[in-house]
């Protein structure tokens, strides 16, 4: 890797550092007496792919057994500036956000082993992630790729299609949501719904 690029990732992660300190800053919101308390039994997960491109969302309830609730992706106009197409992505989410009310977000960790633009558009596009979710109260788990492909197929090098496979069965559909940027949210939903009972029980 050149220098460039090392000062490049760098540069990243320090991003991604502040953002997610930034999120830290905001006070949780308050349970919801409507609903029982998400980490012992019951909660709607928000799933996030993110990226600048297309981000997608997908909201499951859960966890026993899981129903897909609303998926779909917000696209950014290639044509528009950098900052303006992260603005429609906040405003997409933000409203995505106040119409379901999930009680957390779950999202794809920044693969680092990426080339340096693809890693740079989704970690601008997580951090627009992270900065709504805190303005809205909202707790955030990450999970890598490989728990995610795990937690949902049960192999950690699945490809994309297995994993597709698994979200429609998982999730009684007669097929996984298109585009696949859909089906990946819902597939880190049930990753948290999977990953949620291990963190209660520590």
């Amino acid at each position: 890797m050149s220098s460039a690029n090392r000062i490049g990732l760098r540069i990243l992660l320090d991003l991604l550092r502040a953002t997610h300190a930034l999120s830290q800053l905001v006070p949780p919101k308050p349970p919801n007496p409507e609903r029982p308390d998400y980490r012992l039994e019951h909660m709607f997960v928000l799933g996030i792919d993110p990226g600048l491109s297309i981000t997608g969302y997908g909201l499951v309830e859960g966890p026993h057994p899981p129903r897909a609730v609303v998926a779909g992706v917000i696209r950014t106009d290639t044509d528009l500036t950098v900052p303006q197409r992260l603005s429609v992505l906040y405003s997409g989410l933000s409203q995505v956000i106040s119409d379901n009310s999930p009680d957390v977000i779950a999202m794809e960790t920044v693969f680092t082993n990426r080339n340096l633009q693809t890693a740079m558009s989704v970690g601008r596009a997580s951090g627009v992630a992270l900065l709504a979710a805190a303005e809205a109260g909202l707790d955030v788990r990450e999970y890598v790729p490989t728990a995610i492909k795990a937690a949902v197929t049960g192999d950690g090098s699945a490809n994309k299609h297995r994993v597709q496979q698994m979200v429609a069965r998982l999730l009684g559909l007669s097929e996984a949501p298109k585009p696949a940027d859909a089906s990946d949210a819902l597939a880190i939903a049930l990753c948290h719904l999977r990953a949620a009972p291990l963190e209660v029980s520590r």
